[in-house]
């Protein structure tokens, strides 16, 4: 079937094994709604509170405003390369990593966003419950289908509910603020809680890792860009403003009620009465668009992986993250949190390092695996581990992101060192 007929069919080709083609980019609205509907969660709102809750609101405020800028720096020059060459995030690690190397690195991201898929399903059932005495467990199933539905219509549908679910956010956001801030307490002077402080390089770490795995996979976002400007307006759109606004509408929640929470659900389902069902549709809209946002990254991934179409892995993988879910991941929110922070950034700053500097002008695929990014990942995720357990104030993803840079461009000059393809493989 041709490319005009495809268009126009519910279920588009999703191009897991190739480039999206120049006249199948979608425009600068819509590669941008894909993108500022994902940060402007619940979750953040939860991270925002954490955060202020151990800082204090200044503090925890410019922990936010870094980590985002860091944020806007990684994912900026990781989707610019997508759109580049309108490559997923598989075929993009494949020039860095080798065409068999890249799996590594792939099936680690994208099986720990079905992590993520299932923590944000479980969370659906955990809020649901705690506000109307449901059962969870069969929330928790009801919203993984719907979810998986959802993702089964591709990057279309992606787009569609970032534009429906970032302004009734925003909406209901600010609503939850105006009512938290009717308590009284003075906000900016907000000085945290000294039962749960928190250094101010891991705030930058929390801000970081929260987003550290899919924004490494922006560019099965980005590919769809059609030119690297639009790619990079888009992650702007994301970080800093739909992040930081979810994280600062947390933080305001935290400081006027002192409780340390930035349950926005929880502070509109109060009210009762019409708002708390608006607040029912909100809750599953927006935990909806981040979990077919991870649940797409990993169906991409392991679609590439194994050869297989992205909605026959939408299918499995979003089975598997339900029973997760229903297993309680939620649990181990935190866990997730600090894993990304170790070993994810170091993958992103050697794909930048490698294509936009060090082999900026030849990124041919010309080997199975390329050891000295996987040397380089290793030396840096290392560090970030010894920075966690050793210099607890240190922020991880920092320490991961610089150790693995320099480890690399060290070696990055050097004669090559990989496994070839074959004997006529370049050195």
């Amino acid at each position: 079937m041709g490319h005009a007929a495809a268009d126009h069919e519910l279920l588009g080709d999703e191009y897991e094994h190739a480039p999206v083609p120049p006249d199948k980019r979608k425009s600068l609205l819509a590669v941008t709604s894909i993108w500022v509907g994902f940060p402007m969660i619940v979750t953040g709102a939860v991270t925002g509170a954490t955060i202020v809750h151990g800082l204090g609101f200044v503090r925890g405020l410019l922990a936010m405003v870094l980590g985002n800028a860091l944020l806007f720096a990684y994912v900026g020059l990781l989707s610019a390369l997508g759109a580049k060459d309108g490559h997923n995030f598989s075929l993009q690690a494949s020039r860095t990593f080798g065409r068999k190397g890249y799996m590594v690195s792939s099936a680690l991201l994208s099986t720990l966003v079905i992590g993520w898929f299932a923590v944000q399903t479980g969370l659906t059932g955990v809020s649901m419950s705690g506000a109307f005495q449901v059962n969870e467990l069969l929330i928790v199933g009801i919203a993984g289908v719907l979810y998986v539905g959802l993702t089964l219509l591709g990057i279309r549908a992606l787009s569609l509910i970032g534009i429906v679910s970032a302004p009734l956010f925003l909406i209901l956001g600010l609503y939850a603020v105006g009512e938290a801030a009717g308590n009284g307490h003075a906000i900016a002077s907000y000085a945290g809680s000294a039962d749960s402080p928190l250094a101010f390089w891991v705030a930058v770490t929390l801000v970081f890792a929260l987003f550290a795995d899919s924004g490494t996979m922006t560019s099965d976002f980005t590919r769809w860009a059609r030119n690297p400007k639009h790619a990079l307006i888009a992650t702007f759109s994301a970080f800093p403003v739909a992040n930081l606004i979810a994280m600062i509408i947390g933080g305001i929640i935290a400081a006027a009620t002192l409780t340390g929470t930035g349950d926005v659900f929880g502070v509109i389902v109060g009210k009762g009465g019409a708002i708390a069902w608006i607040a029912v549709l909100f809750l599953f809209v927006n935990l909806g668009s981040v979990c077919s946002h991870c649940l797409y990254n990993g169906a991409v991934g392991w679609s590439h992986i194994t050869g297989t179409k992205m909605r026959t892995m939408t299918l499995i993988l979003g089975a598997i993250g339900i029973v997760l879910a229903i297993l309680g991941i939620w649990n181990y929110f935190i866990d997730w949190l600090n894993l990304l922070g170790v070993i994810v950034p170091p993958i992103g700053t050697i794909i930048i390092l490698d294509q936009w500097v060090a082999r900026r002008s030849s990124t041919a695929i010309d080997a199975d695996f390329r050891f000295r990014p996987f040397l380089a990942w290793g030396i840096g995720s290392a560090a970030a581990l010894i920075a966690n357990y050793q210099f607890p104030g240190m922020s991880t993803a920092i320490c991961g992101m610089l150790v693995s840079g320099a480890a690399y461009w060290l070696m990055a000059n050097k004669p090559s060192v990989a496994a070839p393809h074959s004997a006529g493989a370049k050195p």
